[in-house]
């Protein structure tokens, strides 16, 4: 019987100690975990698919990082990650190319769809099939001089006046409010509000931008860090981009799977429209990229000199300093 319960005795001590050693090890392993913040360009959206699949799926986990995901509230994500109160953020080629004529240290370190998706959309009964129809109606944006200067050349190739456009600052009045009552037209990503109008059923016209000009495909949007990041922690963005592309591939094989991770993560949003919109978008994050995330010289010398040439920028871009490819998983 003595014997009995040494044995049993010793059993229960073993267990207890291996029990203590794989508690130790779970507490090691999660203080190894590097603590980093994302910081997103708006409210979660198909756009930030791979993030939160990378997160959801333990690929950030994998690669030694807790990540934490935030929305960029009063400050945007550009400032946010210059000042490095955000290692990394969600941005746009535009953004990067206007901080580094001025400067500022960011750098665009993967295009997270390779082909510009974006362009003016209308009702159908507004009648706007071209940009010459813009004229003697009213666009709704967001207030940046950029806005004018598209709106513009897409109207110089059609010989039309951009100046019988009237402009005006919608701020954060959705797009099928503002058609309803402020303006004719506005500037939107047709893999969300596009897909949202179908869903609708209500039919819009779309004038891509990319239709008009090549130069206006450039990457909207890209995930950024900051110079001194690059420099002072390169395993930390090398590590970070191994799991986001790691999410994006998963979301372009998944889309399904993918869309509800993000329901998930974000359970205001339609589940309807980011099943659709995961749907239509998935194809497009890599598209004819030899891998995702991939940016060509060519795409940010080609936006740069539109923009210079339309006097949105001081100075010519140094495209090299703009972006890398490096940190992409070979």
């Amino acid at each position: 019987m003595k014997k009995w319960l040494i044995l049993l005795l010793t059993v229960f001590l073993i267990a207890g100690c291996s029990s203590k050693k794989e508690t130790d090890t779970a507490k090691e392993n999660t203080k190894k975990l590097k603590k980093i913040t994302v910081v997103l360009d708006w409210t979660p959206n198909t756009n930030h698919t791979g993030l939160y699949v990378a997160k959801a799926k333990g690929y950030f986990k994998d690669q030694g990082l807790d990540v934490d995901i935030i929305q960029p509230g009063e400050t945007g994500a550009d400032q946010l990650v210059a000042s490095g109160k955000a290692d990394f953020g969600v941005g746009y080629q535009e953004g990067v190319t206007q901080a580094r004529v001025q400067g500022v240290p960011l750098v665009s370190i993967a295009a997270v769809i390779q082909h510009n998706t974006s362009g003016f959309a209308s009702p159908v009964d507004k009648n706007i099939k071209a940009p010459k129809d813009f004229v003697g109606k009213t666009y709704g944006g967001w207030g940046s001089p950029v806005e004018k200067s598209v709106i513009t050349s897409l109207m110089d190739k059609e010989h039309a006046n951009a100046n019988k456009v009237k402009i005006i600052n919608m701020g954060d009045t959705d797009f099928f409010t503002a058609v309803k009552r402020d303006v004719d037209f506005a500037w939107i990503y047709y893999g969300w509000t596009g897909v949202e109008a179908e869903l609708r059923h209500q039919k819009i016209n779309m004038i891509y931008l990319t239709d008009y000009s090549k130069k206006l495909d450039y990457y909207t949007p890209v995930l950024e860090t900051n110079e001194k990041m690059i420099a002072n922690n390169p395993d930390t963005v090398k590590a970070f981009l191994k799991a986001a592309s790691q999410g994006y591939e998963f979301a372009i094989k998944n889309p399904d799977q993918a869309a509800d991770i993000l329901i998930k993560a974000a359970p205001d949003l339609d589940p309807k429209l980011v099943k659709a919109s995961q749907k239509w978008l998935s194809p497009k994050y890599q598209d004819d990229a030899t891998k995702w995330g991939l940016q060509k010289k060519t795409v940010w010398e080609n936006y740069a000199s539109w923009m210079y040439d339309h006097k949105l920028l001081d100075k010519k871009l140094d495209a090299e300093k703009a972006f890398t490819n490096e940190f992409l998983p070979k």
